[in-house]
């Protein structure tokens, strides 16, 4: 019977932990296409009418389920990963794309087409630094990753208050820290999944919906952080 080395198995978990992530991430940059296609198709003058009452100029009723339902779907995703199968939570997974990349089209009707396109560059070359340093930090990043869900609690806190308030300064604070968190939680996500890259059982059913909820969860990281300094940085029509 053949001996397999320390080395050898050393390297191999490694090379299924990469692999792990490098499907992350694919799942992941599909679900981002799939989110910009449906909003740049949203934002055409012959679509946008779906969104916005040319008549009030508030939401239509398809324009309020599209800005609410992909929180609902995140919680069906989260709350029924035992039950539902992995196609079934890979639908729902592109479904969610899709109706958040319905919502995001509102952008284009606020902020210029070059500062869109200006930050969504920046916001890829944050998020690819900080998915680096996670992947490749050897600092255990736990205790960081607490605090900043802690931070991402207090922004959701401070953004429903300032529904009311209206305050623009408010805004700018919630923008800049919330810039702050989403590049830790990056970080963070991305040493998280590799983790679970080199422990789960690679093809197996636990480890394909381990999979979708990772693409999920950077998927998040992406999209706030892009909203975040799009808020901070976009140039208004």
């Amino acid at each position: 019977m053949e001996n397999i080395s320390p080395f050898q198995s050393t390297t191999t978990t490694k090379t299924l932990a990469k692999n792990y992530v490098a499907n992350v991430f694919s799942l992941m940059f599909t679900a981002l296409i799939i989110s910009g296609l449906a909003a740049v198709w949203f934002a055409t003058d012959s679509m946008k009418t779906w969104i916005i009452s040319p008549v009030s100029g508030g939401f239509t009723t398809f324009g309020w389920i599209t800005m609410f339902s992909p929180l609902a779907l995140v919680f069906v995703m989260s709350m029924g990963l035992q039950k539902l199968s992995v196609k079934t939570l890979l639908a729902v997974f592109l479904i969610y794309s899709t109706l958040t990349g319905i919502s995001l089209s509102t952008i284009f009707s606020v902020y210029t087409t070059s500062s869109i396109a200006t930050t969504f560059f920046i916001s890829s070359i944050t998020f690819g630094i900080m998915a680096l340093a996670g992947y490749t930090t050897k600092t255990d990043l736990t205790k960081m990753g607490s605090l900043l869900f802690m931070g991402l609690i207090g922004i959701v806190i401070a953004s429903v208050v300032n529904i009311f308030l209206g305050n623009g300064m408010l805004d700018i604070i919630i923008s800049i820290v919330g810039v702050l968190v989403f590049t830790g939680l990056t970080a963070y996500d991305v040493q998280k999944i590799k983790e679970i890259g080199m422990s789960v059982e690679h093809g197996s059913e636990t480890g394909q919906k381990l999979m979708i909820m990772g693409a999920l969860t950077l998927y998040l990281d992406f999209i706030n952080l892009f909203l975040m300094l799009l808020r901070l940085f976009g140039n208004r029509d």
